[in-house]
């Protein structure tokens, strides 16, 4: 196969998970949210893939009629902002009322606003900001059902944290540390296919890796930029 075909076929690869957000988002219509999660988790899992293929074919030069860091952008969006933000206001027992609007508006706007921003990547390929993750975000809520005022507070403190100069790691992009964080990243997907599979039964064990890998991945950036600095 010419690396031509191959280029393309990442490109065609990103572009499923927009079929996998349409049908995440009419699992979310039909309050089916364990369903919803599997084809989320299946297109985080597609997201984690595509990049390295994209480097490996090198996609811009190969295949350069379509851009596909524009493509894997409104992708991400749909997959990490939009579908989750449903969920979230859809779920009677998140936040309910006044605070699911006021949430949802918050999250897709200022997604909008990151998503947009050319800063958003450091000089190691972290990102730069809270990077919006707010699938991950509403699937932990989902599984370990916190307290209302813990969800808003929660919203509120990503919300702000994308416009700080605050690190958070791209699993397969950030060098420093990618032995552990890479494992951690697949981890945290078994966890939420898992999760997702029992629907968010309570005593499943998954609850546990998902808190314990959701603390790593959020933090571990934290603690990069204060161990070696901004630029580090």
């Amino acid at each position: 196969m010419k690396l031509a075909h191959k280029a393309l076929g990442v490109h065609l690869l990103t572009a499923s998970g927009a079929i996998f957000a349409l049908l995440a988002m009419l699992a979310a219509v039909d309050g089916r949210w364990s369903v919803m999660f599997l084809w989320l988790v299946v297109a985080f899992f597609v997201d984690g893939i595509d990049g390295p293929l994209a480097r490996k074919y090198d996609v811009k030069k190969n295949s350069p009629v379509y851009d596909g860091v524009l493509l894997d952008l409104i992708i991400d969006y749909l997959t990490y902002v939009f579908v989750p933000a449903i969920a979230l206001f859809k779920h009677p027992e998140m936040l309910p009322g006044w605070s699911g609007w006021a949430a949802i508006l918050v999250i897709v706007f200022t997604s909008a606003l990151y998503f947009a921003d050319t800063r958003m990547k450091t000089k190691d390929y972290s990102f730069s900001g809270f990077p919006g993750c707010w699938n991950m975000f509403v699937l932990v809520v989902f599984a370990i059902k916190p307290d209302y005022y813990v969800i808003l507070g929660l919203v509120v403190a990503l919300s702000v944290a994308m416009f700080l100069p605050i690190k958070f790691i791209h699993p397969t992009r950030t060098r420093r540390w990618r032995k552990v964080s890479l494992p951690i990243a697949m981890a945290w997907t078994a966890f939420a296919g898992w999760a997702a599979w029992v629907d968010f039964h309570p005593e499943s064990w998954a609850h546990y890796g998902l808190v314990v890998t959701s603390v790593y991945l959020i933090a571990v950036g934290a603690v990069q930029q204060l161990i070696y600095g901004k630029e580090g």
